[in-house]
């Protein structure tokens, strides 16, 4: 079983830099894919960034590129979204994701979420 904690919300100030880390705990495979999504008020939840196990690869949305930057730490089993220039549009619930793929299945994991509010 795998389990995720997310950290690191709250209010923040427009322009503001703060960073979200995850903590993974359980079995961790190296080959987890690793993510962030965020799902604003009345709205549905998008991807924000991911990143593979060597870290080599990242993708982020439109919306965030050059201003957050995905990370991880394979030997703390720990995922970080560093956030900079943050806008009020950025208001929303974080949620880091694991996913695992075996065997061509795939096998999601969700944090509880943590909320980001940027006030203007």
């Amino acid at each position: 079983q795998v389990q995720l904690v997310e950290s690191g919300g709250g209010l923040v100030q427009a322009g503001g830099s703060p960073r979200l880390p995850c903590a993974a705990s359980g079995r961790i495979f190296s080959s987890d894919l690793m993510a962030w999504y965020r799902q604003a008020p009345g709205k549905q939840g998008d991807l924000v960034a991911s990143i593979t196990s060597s870290g080599g690869v990242t993708n982020y949305a439109d919306s965030v590129k050059g201003r957050f930057t995905i990370s991880r730490n394979n030997a703390k089993n720990t995922v970080y979204l560093q956030m900079n220039s943050l806008k009020p549009e950025d208001t929303a619930v974080y949620y880091c994701n694991l996913l695992r793929t075996i065997c061509a299945t795939h096998r999601a994991y969700w944090g509880q979420g943590t909320q980001v509010t940027v006030s203007s």
